[in-house]
Parts: C-alpha cells; sequence; structure tokens
C-alpha cells in the first residue's frame, strides 16, 4: 500500500505546475482566439500561414496540443486527493459533501461556457470529479481496475475515431465556412447565442474525453499516494521522464505533424498526455533538489495559487482583444501574419494574468473566484467560515 504523505510537508512544486498548466492551456487556445472564424473555422478549415512559416505554426501547436490539458487533468485529480486527505485528517466522512464541490464548478464551468469560450473545461472536469471522488472512497484495488477500465475504453473510442479520421481523410476546405461570422462581426450576445444553439456539438470533446479524465485523475491521486512530488518518488519520476518525454514525446511529434487529422487525434489524446506526466516528473524532480523556486517559478506559483480565476481571465483577455465585439483583431489577421502576432499576443496575456495574480496575491490569500467558489462550498455544505 502507497504510504500517505506528511500532511505538514509543503509540496513546493504544486502551484508551480498549476500555473504550468493553465498558460499552458492558453498556448494551446490562444491559435482558436487568433483564427478571423474562431473555433469553428479552427476545426473545419485548413486555413494557416504557408511554406516555412506555415511549418513554425504546425510545431508550436504541436508544442502545446494535448501536453497541458493532460497535465491540468492530473493536477485535478492530485488536487482532490489532497482534498480527501484533509477531509480525512479533519474526521469528516468522503466524499462528503464534495459533491457541493463538484456542483460549484459544473456552474463555473457552465458560465464561463455560455459568457465567455465555447471549449471550456470546467463542465467536464466537474462530472469527473464527481465520479472519481467515490471511486477514492473505495479500495486501492478498486481505483487501479477503475483506471485501467477507463483507460481501456479511452484508447477503444480513440482508436475508433483515428480510424473514422483516416478514412475519411482530410476534406476541410481552406475557408472560410461561415455564411455570418459572429466571431468576426457579431455581438457579444451572438456570440451566447451560438453557444446555446450548438450546445450538443461544442460539448462533444469533453464527453469523448470523459474516460481518459477519469484514467488520468485517478492516475494523477495514485501518482501523488507514491510520492511523485516528494523524496519517496525518485525512481518513479525517473520512469516517467523515460516514457513521457523520451518515448512519447517524440511519438507525439510525428504522429501530430505527419500523421494527418487521424495522427493529430491519437497525438493529443494518446501521446500527449503521458508526455503530460512526464513534464509533471521533470518539474518534480527540479524542486525536490531545489525547493525554493526563482523568480520564474514564483510567477508561475502565483498563477497556480489563483489557476481558476487566471485561465477564466486569459479566455477573456483573449476575447476581448480576438473577437469582434472587442478589439476584432483575428478578422485583421492575413495567415502570414497570425504566426508572429499569435506568439505576441500569448506572451501579452500571459504577461498580464501573471502581473494580476502578483498583484493579487499582495492582498488576498485567494483569487476571486477561488474565494467565491471556497465560500459558496463552506455555505452549501454547512461548514463554518474560514
Amino acid at each position: 500500500m502507497a504510504r500517505m504523505r506528511n500532511p505538514d510537508t509543503r509540496i513546493p512544486s504544486l502551484d508551480v505546475l498549476r500555473g504550468i498548466a493553465i498558460l499552458g492551456t492558453l498556448a494551446t487556445n490562444i491559435w482558436i482566439f487568433t483564427h478571423p472564424e474562431g473555433l469553428i473555422g479552427y476545426i473545419e478549415t485548413t486555413w494557416g500561414a504557408q511554406g516555412a512559416l506555415g511549418w513554425v505554426e504546425k510545431f508550436l501547436q504541436q508544442v502545446s496540443q494535448g501536453k497541458f490539458l493532460g497535465l491540468l487533468t492530473v493536477m485535478f485529480g492530485i488536487g482532490l486527493a489532497i482534498q480527501r486527505e484533509s477531509a480525512l485528517r479533519a474526521g469528516r466522512a468522503w466524499p462528503g459533501a464534495y459533491p457541493w464541490r463538484a456542483a460549484l464548478l459544473f456552474l463555473d464551468g457552465l458560465l464561463h461556457y455560455l459568457l465567455v469560450t465555447e471549449f471550456d473545461i470546467l463542465m467536464g472536469y466537474a462530472v469527473t470529479a464527481a465520479v472519481v471522488a467515490w471511486v477514492l472512497s473505495t479500495s486501492e484495488r478498486s481505483q487501479r481496475l477503475w483506471m485501467w477500465a477507463a483507460a481501456a475504453i479511452h484508447l477503444l473510442l480513440l482508436s475508433l475515431a483515428a480510424l473514422a479520421l483516416a478514412a475519411i481523410g482530410d476534406q476541410r476546405p481552406e475557408g472560410p465556412v461561415l455564411a455570418f461570422n459572429p466571431y468576426a462581426d457579431g455581438t457579444w450576445w451572438q456570440l451566447v447565442e451560438l453557444r446555446v444553439r450548438n450546445f450538443v456539438p461544442f460539448r462533444i470533446e469533453p464527453a469523448f474525453v470523459f474516460f481518459m479524465s477519469v484514467a488520468l485523475f485517478l492516475a494523477g491521486a495514485r501518482l501523488y499516494a507514491m510520492g511523485m512530488l516528494d523524496g519517496r518518488g525518485a525512481a518513479l519520476r525517473r520512469r516517467w521522464m523515460l516514457l513521457g518525454l523520451g518515448v512519447a514525446l517524440p511519438l507525439d511529434f510525428v504522429l501530430g505533424l505527419g500523421g494527418g487529422q487521424a495522427g493529430w487525434v491519437l497525438a493529443r489524446y494518446g501521446t500527449a498526455p503521458l508526455a503530460a506526466i512526464g513534464l509533471l516528473a521533470l518539474v518534480a524532480e527540479v524542486y525536490v533538489r531545489r525547493p525554493r523556486p526563482g523568480t520564474l517559478g514564483r510567477r508561475m506559483a502565483e498563477i497556480g495559487r489563483i489557476a481558476l480565476s487566471g485561465y477564466v481571465l486569459q479566455n477573456i483577455l483573449a476575447s476581448a482583444i480576438c473577437y469582434g465585439w472587442g478589439l476584432g483583431l483575428a478578422a485583421r489577421l492575413s495567415a502570414s501574419a497570425r504566426v508572429p502576432v499569435t506568439i505576441a499576443l500569448f506572451l501579452l496575456v500571459s504577461g498580464l494574468v501573471a502581473l494580476f495574480a502578483h498583484l493579487w496575491l499582495r492582498r488576498f490569500a485567494r483569487g476571486p473566484l477561488e474565494w467565491l467558489w471556497h465560500a459558496g462550498y463552506r455555505r452549501l455544505a454547512g461548514l463554518p467560515a474560514g
């Protein structure tokens, strides 16, 4: 049986990893924001730079594609395991009132989806967390069975999707595909209406990755219990750095850059999560050896401490800059200008999120959304304020 971590031991890498995951999701999504037809155009067209710039764009997208989604998913599982430890130490039943936390996260995600962006991940995480919270109350053997069963189902669905895409081939036009482009020409409210009308198709990805998310949540909880983030896990970290970064990451680039749409799907939902665990192991190893973070580490840790607020803020900022209801940047970009502008926009938004986190945490212990979520949960669960 894995030993429980000493609750008084600080884990320096946790907030840093959360911060990396949050900005990593921005590195993925920023290419959607700068597409002139938004998510619909990003999925349904091949519009983009050509020649050398085209390969730069593909490479940069592949660097982030799926890795930070996977890392964030594993970190949610670790966070769930930590919350379970905390509840048991306090003498509370598990999952106990946790479903209220999941319900609040689902509400956060629903509002984020409707009001900000259609590629929200919070609703999917809320449903997954509600399931995994219960699984964590069962035996270790049961948890392992759930993890491997969920991984097997995901691999089956992933294989079927890749085979279907390989059979169909890439039939996407270079663009455009929208008769009326609400991303460029619509109001903020018209984008809200678009998300309402297309709720089911826009929510296909969270449904498709449900079993992957269950497996990664449970993997995160298990890795945490086995000492991945502390001094007990040196051998475990070495194995995952080799598997994730030495094996899965090169294969991910081969599939993503050379495998067409089928390869892209296999990379995003297959090899990328393994590479993400390799990245987690690498960062954890650095902070086990050198617990005091440098300047960059402190900024990442600050973003990690307000992860929910930071995730929503970066999407609000990118939307306001790129969409027609704001500055309308995306519609004015040519295919060749998109690469340098997207890189600059990522750096700008990341800097603004980091600045907000730094200034906010100088006065408050939690991010604004974290404070609302915490206060709402304690009220609904009948716990004293704190």
